[in-house]
This record gives C-alpha cells, structure tokens and sequence, in this order.
C-alpha cells in the first residue's frame, strides 16, 4: 500500500507538495471542485456559513488540459505522483446532478476532463454524485484533548437554495437573489439512482477507452435524504447496486473508512472485506469517527470507533496495493495546526503500514 495526501485547491503548491514527500508520502490526490474559501478564508474542516464551502468557478484554468498538464509536472517535480483527481467542479455538473436544461454540454465537458487525463496519465477520477453534498457539519473541540474537529449533530435542515449544488454555489445572482421560492425540489431515491445510471452509462466507455477509473465516494453525511433529496450509498451494502449499475473493471470506489464508519447498522470491517477482496478499491480516505449518523465527531486516527490497524489487516490480506491518504484530520493546537494533524495521520499510518509489512 502507498501513503497518499489530498490537497485542496488552494494547497496545491510546491511547498505544500514538499510537506507531503517530507511526511513520507509518494502520492497525490487533487481535490480540486474549488478554492473552499470566503472572505479570504480558506475552508478546510468546518461549514459555518448558509453559502456552504463558496463559489465553484467554471473558467477555473486547472481544469484545462494544459492546467492539468502543469498541475502533472508540479507534483512529479517535488518526487510525487499524481494519484487521483477528486470532484468534479460543481459549476461543470449541477445540471448532470439536477438533470437540467444543461445536461448534455456538461456532460460532453466532463467527458473531455477524464479523456485530457487518460492523456496525461492520470489514472482516476474520484466523484461524488450528490445534490445536498457534505452539508451541516459543525466545529467543536470534540477530539482527543480538545483538539478541533468536525461533525454532524443533526441540525435542521433547510432546502437548497436555486444557484447552489453539492453545497457550493455554481450561479452567484440567482443565489444571492434569497427568493425562497427557489429552492432544489425534492428528488427521490428512484430519481438520484435512474441520473447516477445515466452518468455511468455515457461516462464508463470514456473511461475505459482513456484508461481511467472512475471512483465512487459514499455520501457524506450517510443519511438516507438530506435536504429535500435522496442520497445513493448510506449503507455498506448500498455500494454493490452502484457496482452492479455497470461491471466494468473502471468502475469503482473512492473508499472512505470514515464515511462507511458513520453508517448506521454497517459493519466497517465487513465492509472493507467485501469490496477489497472483490477488488473495486481504487484509493482510500482512511479517517476515524465516533459515533454514527445523525451524530458524530471526527477523531484522530487511532482514537475513534474503528480499529485502523485492523482496517490495513484486511486491506493487506487482500493484496490492496492502492493509495491511502487521511482525508481530514483534528487539529492540533500549535502554530501550524492542519500540518500537524496531517504529519501525525501519516506517520501513525507509515508506522502502521510497516508493522504491517513484517508480521
């Protein structure tokens, strides 16, 4: 197995790429839908605001071949590879997810972004097809020590307001319009799964003649509706009918051990013996929860509900030989608190990793 770091956009620099070879890292993962910022602030655990994690910018230039290319050539000069990219930009596929007027063009700009990274060698596409997207987390000093950490305690849940999408905003008048009769209507579960099969449907030959898995993230938080619309994978089990959509080789999971972890009745490590044995793991977000949904807190890695070692145990027996990276970590109170959540993550994981190698 490979240690692994997900930058955001506004992470992705070479200094940022330094502190990943330098934690012990060999690969990449981009998440890249936007800049998670507001106000000048940047977005990296916590959602406060009814704007949710910003504006998705279409002309965003990375999301050109030649942005791509250069983001490729960044990464491989500080000794590191370009794993995976991770998110779709919301401004190129709310009408992909709310199946409107939009839906072919954007399908046709998606399909290019995933042939540009066949091109390029970039080997996966990570995504999550959600219309609320990962909404009412809260901040509190809920992790070991008091450290700063993100949750959900089942807040009350509002519509999504009309220019918003995955809890990014992709139309910024028709949003700051406030009409409250814009709003998403409610999409039921029949109607998420039929627009997920239709994506699947056009998006997997791409892939296949590109050389690129596409890999699919559970929904986050896992609750069956969330904001008026139904959610897809909330339950271990629910990854086989995204599975059994198409049988293609390229079509995979994004794994969240944290994600899968919050899901009510779901065994965890039944969970990972499942779908590692069958082989559909492209990469893994390996995080750690307390509790389950609707209410739970994110923890370090060794100290939530989920033991992690056992966790690379299974992943180990079942000749799993992809990335993992932390996804998100608590923050420890220093000077540099995302780094050294992040440092910590991954040397506990390349300890982890190495014991691993010798039993």
């Amino acid at each position: 197995m490979k240690i692994g770091l997900g930058l955001y956009r506004a992470l992705l620099t070479p200094e940022h790429l330094r502190f990943a070879k330098q934690a012990g890292c060999t690969h990449i993962v981009a998440h890249i839908p936007g800049n998670f910022s507001r106000g000048g602030a940047k977005i990296i655990t916590s959602d406060k605001a009814a704007a949710g994690f910003g504006i998705s910018e279409a002309d965003d230039p990375i999301w050109t071949y030649e942005g791509l290319r250069d983001l490729k050539k960044m990464v491989n000069a500080e000794g590191l590879e370009l794993e995976a990219l991770e998110n779709f930009a919301p401004a190129h596929w709310y009408d992909v997810l709310l199946d409107g007027p939009q839906r072919e063009t954007q399908m046709a700009h998606l399909k290019r972004i995933v042939r540009d990274m066949g091109k390029l060698g970039i080997p996966t596409m990570g995504y999550c097809f959600t219309l609320a997207g990962v909404w009412g987390r809260s901040e509190s000093h809920a992790a070991r020590g008091g450290a700063r950490s993100v949750g959900f305690q089942n807040p009350p849940q509002t519509p999504i307001p009309g220019g918003m999408v995955w809890n990014m905003v992709y139309d910024v008048d028709r949003f700051n319009r406030a009409d409250p009769s814009d709003v998403v209507a409610p999409v039921t579960a029949a109607e998420i799964w039929d627009r997920l099969a239709r994506f699947l449907a056009e998006m997997i030959p791409v892939a296949e003649e590109a050389g690129v898995k596409l890999a699919f993230h559970p929904d986050d938080p896992p609750l069956p509706e969330l904001r008026g619309t139904a959610r897809l994978v909330t339950h271990g089990d629910h990854f086989q009918r995204v599975i059994d959509l198409n049988p293609s080789p390229v079509n995979t999971i994004e794994f969240c051990v944290g994600t899968i972890s919050e899901m009510p009745n779901t065994d965890a490590y039944a969970t990972v013996e499942r779908y590692s044995q069958a082989g559909r793991l492209a990469y893994v977000h390996f995080r750690n929860v307390q509790g389950k949904a609707p209410y739970y807190h994110e923890m370090f890695v060794d100290d939530g509900d989920t033991d992690m070692l056992r966790v690379l145990q299974i992943l180990h027996q079942n000749g799993f030989d992809g990335v993992l990276i932390p996804d998100h970590t608590p923050l420890l109170e220093c000077a540099a608190p995302w780094h050294a959540g992040m440092a910590y993550a991954l040397g506990w994981l390349k300890a982890a990793l190495t014991l691993i190698g010798r039993t």
